[in-house]
């Protein structure tokens, strides 16, 4: 830009402002400027520009796993807007560990993420990392799991109604002894399931068997380990609303393992409603369907309109409606 300005006898500032048409430089000074640069071979720096205006247009997203499909399709819905606004993505995984979660959280701040889009790992009990995030005027958005008792936007789906049509739809089919194959205590979505299930159960005067109640860490291992002691009480339950597809599965094979017949020995409902069940000769009779595209693509929209208008920002609390899906 120095050179071009020496050559043509002006200034800095006005190839910077004829380069990006500014109005107040004149069409003739600007097309001398355009040909020069084209001559030159002049690429404008981003990194540069960039700094200049404090902004990286790299967005950082932490989740817990992207292997999963609930997940991955999020990140495509995020990625699509985002890249049509001029942003880049920056994936992170937590793995569903605090401590992990904190350290990705607190390397995006470093690398001067514009924003970032978070889905909250299964042991996260503390949040004060993401009240850092926020002295530092960075905005985040929550989304599927979130934490509500934060300044910051969220996006989510109204869990306690999914789980109340869940677990009326399992009563539908005369099965009354319904266990809940739960999350761990620290996600807020564990206690909406919970609440969801105790009100149906309220609701059709049917006594809650506490034995019939299981948290599990998501974990293959400890999934297998509380089914195997559900079907091992006196009464096993006739039907189990599981935290989600994968729970439900890990669960399913436990059931199966015993000589039970899914979904006539036993029943299963769930969360997520994840394509690849289509493909398994039996899948849970019934699950929740969340939208992880249409939670990716609102997560990302309020980030950018954050980014933009920091101004005018305020907290919003989107929920994307449910939609109970039965298989036959």
């Amino acid at each position: 830009m120095k050179e071009i300005a020496r050559q043509l006898g002006v200034t800095v500032s006005t190839v910077s402002r004829a380069l990006q048409n500014h109005p107040s430089i004149g069409l003739r000074t600007r097309e001398r400027v355009h040909e020069l640069a084209k001559r030159l071979d002049y690429v404008p720096n981003p990194t540069a520009i960039n700094l200049k205006r404090r902004r990286t247009h790299n967005i950082g997203v932490v989740l817990p796993f992207l292997t999963e499909q609930f997940f991955s399709t999020a990140i495509s819905a995020i990625e699509d807007v985002a890249i049509s606004k001029g942003y880049s993505v920056v994936v992170m995984q937590s793995r569903n560990d605090y401590e992990r979660e904190r350290l990705v959280v607190g390397n995006l701040v470093k690398h001067g993420v514009d924003g970032i889009i978070v889905s909250l790992a299964s042991e996260t009990q503390n949040n004060s990392h993401f009240l850092e995030v926020n002295k530092h005027g960075i905005p985040i958005v929550f989304f599927d799991r979130v934490a509500r008792n934060l300044p910051n936007s969220c996006v989510y789906v109204d869990v306690t109604a999914g789980a109340i049509e869940a677990v009326e739809f399992l009563l539908s089919l005369g099965l009354s002894r319904i266990a809940l194959l739960n999350g761990p205590g620290t996600l807020q979505a564990t206690d909406e399931r919970l609440k969801g299930y105790v009100t149906v159960m309220n609701r059709h005067g049917i006594p809650i068997n506490r034995a019939y109640v299981r948290s599990v860490n998501l974990s293959k291992e400890d999934t297998a380990k509380k089914m195997g002691e559900l079907l091992d009480l006196p009464e096993p339950p006739q039907a189990v609303l599981a935290f989600n597809d994968y729970v439900a599965l890990d669960a399913m094979q436990v059931c199966r393992q015993r000589g039970l017949a899914i979904n006539q020995d036993i029943y299963f409902g769930s969360f997520s409603n994840l394509p690849f069940c289509s493909y398994l000769e039996h899948p849970p009779i019934a699950s929740i369907e969340q939208f992880p595209h249409e939670m990716g693509t609102k997560a990302i929209q309020l980030l950018i309109a954050g980014i933009e208008n920091p101004e005018h920002f305020t907290r919003e609390e989107v929920v994307i409606p449910h939609k109970l899906i039965v298989r036959q």
